[in-house]
């Protein structure tokens, strides 16, 4: 790289800060601690199935089969919530979304019914 010019490194996929670093081959967030390859920041994961095994993609529905209390809040998901446009993500929590009345969330698959 020239003198003078800095390198544009993607924000980090967990949290969405802009203080990413490069450690030799990975780059890391200093805020998080969170480390991936440069490149794999918006892959999906391979599969994701629901509590009965059916498999979910991006911009499917789901049902909540089970009341979910929000950390930190006393708002709770009930049971036979429905959810549209899911955006699968790595990690714990394999579902976002956004929940009508509380909000972007993340969701684990296990806790949904696809909705065929």
């Amino acid at each position: 790289m020239k003198p003078g010019m800095t390198e544009t490194l993607p924000p980090c996929p967990e949290c969405a800060s802009t203080y990413t670093y490069p450690t030799d081959a990975l780059l890391t967030c200093p805020e998080c601690g969170h480390e991936w390859a440069p490149g794999s920041e918006g892959a999906a994961p391979a599969e994701v199935r629901d509590s009965v095994g059916n498999v979910l993609s991006d911009g499917d529905t789901v049902t909540v089969i089970k009341d979910l209390k929000l950390k930190g809040s006393s708002t709770v998901v009930k049971v036979g919530t429905k959810v549209r446009n899911i955006r699968l993500v790595d990690g714990d929590h394999d579902i976002d979304c956004r929940v009508q009345g509380i909000g972007q969330i993340g969701l684990k698959s296990k806790f949904v019914r696809k909705v065929l």
